[in-house]
């Protein structure tokens, strides 16, 4: 899904309109339609709805789904008309027109329908409207706002945060820059955000995305086959782009491919045994730990479901040529290889894992020690023939590119795609909102996992199960994304049952399964409606579903049979 700055997200309505003909009107009212459907669907008792609208094209919006809600015998609503009827244009005015016509059907002491004009002189009533509301809708600002909202507007949404009802937002809260993930000033703190076409990139990066709530997107009717040629910078991953092949009844464990993990050191063995676990649980057909010898009992009794091959050690008890040539004779028949966890970070143990990787020609996944072994060098990866997956922390991207440690999301998402382009690899840069970086500047946000991942061997777990995807023949970007959003979503199911302190990498590995399963689920059913949950929102509605495949219905027989 296609996450969208201002710029792209004005080039898009611009497209429909000019290429597909359809009239910004129609746009209009499909945004407003779909934002009454979330309100049944998340918001069934409010009875008293106000809407905030202001002069521009998300006024507009909000124009037309008042008159939508009372044409629907929805709720009473409440219009605040935070602009002179003067400065209405375009589609907007044309909204306010047809909504000052609907007043006429409104009648009594208690109208079904009220027009309130809002400005620095009538704020108390504007206040006394949202108090009695028990839905607030934001409407004021659209995707074009870049400063700082200030004056009486400034104090109309510090009083849209005070009033007790819950918050929705259409396509933006207002206050934020959709382009940006920081914050401008004051800004609508929604429990909901509708937003239009796709998501906003403010929706999503953090700090920004806290304003915005539950996030549900609305197509509008625009097919995505029609943007063809609209510059993408960032794709949010959701169930739907993964690729997640059923087992053929015919199989057997080759066809599911041979990974051959190499890791671990004295002392560091449970990388091993977590990435070997992570492997296993994500469904690959065999799984070869190459570990050094002195812990290979250890290995081999961390995950019994794993084959190890004993890797000699040189005097130093370092990996070396012998432990090179053994590996050399053992790579015929193998899929493709995972390097690094619990290596080392000795400069010939770095050393060791270059020329490794160099000559072998088999897909691989690098991680820890073996994304460290590249430090300041990452144009070493660009003569690989054979795809390659990197899965760095912040501190490791930064020393890949000899830079200091990334921390935000912008400079979170220029480090991924530095180093992509850097190194020729799919990166996967790790942290909340973990990024995946394709070497032509393609950005995809994972919405998945939580803070209780942030413990020892969470990541070895993860490069197991990307190292298993790339087994069992997906592409590296493909490889990434499914094993990326999957351990995340192992994690959030985890902290569903059982909260989010005290989880270990272990369980994340035995999550894996059922988190494939509740993918699969998710991608069996059919998007109703005209908006659907996008990022952690839909993220939360895969771990509320019962991920149990239904239970087959009796038949029932005549009577008396």
């Amino acid at each position: 899904m296609r996450l969208l700055d201002s710029a792209e997200a004005r080039e898009i309505d611009r497209v429909a309109i000019e290429r597909l003909g359809l009239p910004g009107l129609v746009l209009m009212e499909n945004a407003a339609s779909a934002a009454a459907e979330v309100i049944e669907r998340r918001f069934p008792r409010a009875r008293r709805v106000a809407i905030a609208c202001g002069g521009g094209n998300n006024g507009g919006d909000g124009l037309a789904l008042a008159r939508q809600l009372v044409s629907r015998s929805g709720p009473r609503v409440s219009v605040l008309l935070c602009a002179r009827e003067d400065e209405l244009r375009g589609d907007a005015a044309v909204q306010w027109g047809a909504l000052r016509a609907a007043v006429g059907a409104s009648t009594g002491s208690d109208p079904v329908l009220e027009l309130l004009a809002v400005d620095e002189t009538s704020l108390d009533s504007g206040r006394a409207v949202l108090a009695r509301a028990d839905l607030v809708v934001d409407a004021l600002f659209g995707i074009g706002l870049t400063r700082p909202i200030a004056g009486w507007r400034e104090e109309l949404v510090i009083a849209i945060n005070a009033a007790r009802a819950p918050r929705l937002a259409l396509d933006v809260p207002s206050g934020l820059d959709a382009s940006s993930s920081e914050l401008l000033g004051p800004h609508v703190a929604a429990d909901v955000t509708v937003t239009f076409f796709a998501p906003k990139c403010a929706l999503v990066l953090l700090p920004a995305g806290e304003a915005a709530g539950e996030v549900w997107a609305a197509p509008l009717g625009v097919p995505e086959r029609a943007l063809d040629g609209v510059p993408q910078s960032l794709r949010l991953v959701t169930a739907f782009d993964l690729a997640v092949p059923l087992r053929p009844r015919q199989a057997h464990k080759g066809s599911f491919g041979h990974l051959v993990i190499v890791a671990g050191s004295p002392g560091k063995s449970g990388a091993a045994v977590l990435a070997a676990r992570g492997a296993l649980r994500t469904g690959a057909g065999l799984v070869t730990v190459a570990a050094p010898e002195v812990i290979r009992a250890e290995v081999d009794a961390g995950c019994v479901e794993a084959m190890t091959l004993p890797l000699p050690a040189d005097g130093d008890l370092r990996l070396g040529t012998a432990a090179a040539a053994t590996l050399a004779a053992f790579w015929d028949g193998k899929r493709a290889a995972a390097i690094g966890p619990g290596l080392g970070d000795e400069p010939a143990i770095a050393s060791w894992i270059r020329e490794l990787v160099a000559r072998l020609d088999l897909p691989v996944v690098l991680d820890a020690d073996g994304v460290n072994a590249f430090a300041r060098r990452p144009g070493d990866l660009r003569g690989r023939r054979a795809p390659t997956v990197l899965t760095p922390h912040p501190g490791e991207v930064g020393r890949l590119l000899d830079r200091s440690a990334p921390n935000g999301a912008g400079e979170r998402i220029a480090a991924a795609r530095d180093a992509a382009a850097a190194t020729g690899c799919v990166v996967v840069l790790k942290g909340y909102q973990t990024l995946i970086a394709e070497p032509d500047g393609g950005i995809h946000v994972n919405p998945t996992g939580n803070p209780g991942m942030a413990t020892a061997g969470s990541g070895d777990v993860l490069t197991g199960a990307v190292g298993a995807w790339l087994a069992r023949g997906l592409s590296p970007l493909e490889a990434a994304r499914n094993g990326v959003f999957l351990h995340g979503l192992a994690g959030d199911l985890i902290a569903a049952s059982r909260g989010e302190d005290g989880l270990v990498a272990g369980d994340l590995a035995e999550q894996l399964p059922r988190a494939l399963l509740a993918a699969r689920a998710r991608r069996r059913l059919p998007r109703r409606g005209l908006a659907h949950a996008v990022g952690r929102a839909e993220v939360a509605e895969l771990v509320a579903d019962d991920v149990s495949p239904p239970r087959p219905r009796a038949r029932r027989g005549r009577r008396g049979q």
